[in-house]
């Protein structure tokens, strides 16, 4: 099996800034895309940012040139780090990421998530 681990939430003030890691572990043979998705109460889930293996980005417009992803393969952990942070960034983060397991094929996991508060 494969576990997403996050960390780095917490409270901020706006325009503070946060990083996010996520660090993927079990019986990983590759990772594909990874990405980062938020939940605010009473909301769907939406897509923040993702990278692909070879570190091409997607951002959703509300967070370009404030958020940036990153991934460091080797270490099959993915980052969001978070600046000028605003109110409406409030939400649990969660990583999800694409992974090959051998016999099995890819399939898709989730983190157990992360809250980021954004509040004076």
């Amino acid at each position: 099996q494969v576990q997403l681990v996050e960390s780095g939430g917490g409270l901020v003030q706006p325009g503070g800034s946060l990083r996010l890691s996520c660090v993927a572990s079990g019986s990983i043979f590759s990772i594909n895309d990874m990405g980062w998705y938020r939940q605010a109460p009473g909301k769907q889930r939406d897509l923040v940012a993702t990278i692909t293996r070879g570190k091409s980005t997607v951002y959703v417009d509300s967070v370009k040139g404030r958020f940036t992803i990153s991934r460091d393969n080797a270490k099959n952990t993915v980052y969001l780090q978070m600046n000028n942070l605003k109110p409406e960034d409030t939400a649990v983060y969660y990583c999800n990421a694409v992974v090959s397991i051998l016999g099995v094929g890819a399939k898709n996991y989730w983190g157990q998530g992360t809250q980021v508060t954004v509040s004076s």
